[in-house]
């Protein structure tokens, strides 16, 4: 049987990229592919794939709040982050979403191939690199998480930061999430509050920083 692909990555050319090399490989179907967050949440609930190659920075929904809605939603599809971050904040956060893998964008292609038999067959792969960062900077994370993004925003604040980070208007994210320009509003103040923020643009430094978005 063969193991069914998501490709999601904003780049075209690296999906492109990475279609050549899997497409046709014995054992590995490409279902679909996706350029942001928003688009693999949707084709996760409806294809169902076995893997989901996530890019962790992607416009709209990052990888990280991508993985975690997916596994959350639909716990047997297996995510395997793909990023040029070795930055342990990433690499422990996509960890805690729900990823099953962690891999560099530069790994060698059997890298990528052992990173998916071994997640479609129940295992965690973290790719050797990002192995050593993970054990020697875990007590330092768990010290430090209480001041994380993603501990101290709700899921919907981290989102909403995301996207006025992006530059998007309030108008804009209200309609993409469907609710109201003023619970916007009130998510945008909540979010300021909670983090001793006062502009935008110490938002998007923040967000930046916390690995939510990043600048293109």
């Amino acid at each position: 049987m063969k193991i069914r692909l998501l490709l999601a990555d904003d780049h075209k050319l690296f999906r492109d990229g990475l279609r050549s090399m899997l497409d046709g490989h014995k054992g590995i179907e490409i279902v679909a592919e996706a350029s942001d967050g928003i688009a693999v949440t949707k084709l996760a609930g409806e294809l169902h794939p076995d893997i989901i190659l996530m890019d962790v920075s992607m416009p709209d929904l990052n990888g990280i709040e991508a993985t975690r809605k997916i596994s959350a939603e639909h716990p047997t599809i297996k995510i395997i982050m793909l990023s040029m971050h070795s930055d342990r904040r990433y690499i422990t956060e996509a960890l805690r979403a729900g990823a099953r893998g962690y891999l560099l964008k530069d790994s060698a292609f059997d890298e990528v191939l052992t990173a998916i038999r071994d997640c479609s067959s129940g295992k965690i792969y973290l790719s050797s690199r990002i192995a050593d960062i993970v054990i020697n900077d875990y007590i330092n994370l768990a010290r430090n998480a209480d001041s994380s993004a993603f501990a101290i925003l709700s899921a919907r604040e981290r989102e909403v930061l995301q996207l006025l980070a992006e530059g998007k208007s309030t108008k804009e994210i209200a309609s993409q999430l469907k609710v109201s320009a003023k619970t916007i509003e009130s998510h945008r103040k909540q979010v300021m509050d909670k983090l001793n923020l006062h502009s935008v643009a110490e938002l998007t430094k923040y967000a930046i920083r916390e690995g939510l978005t990043q600048l293109n």
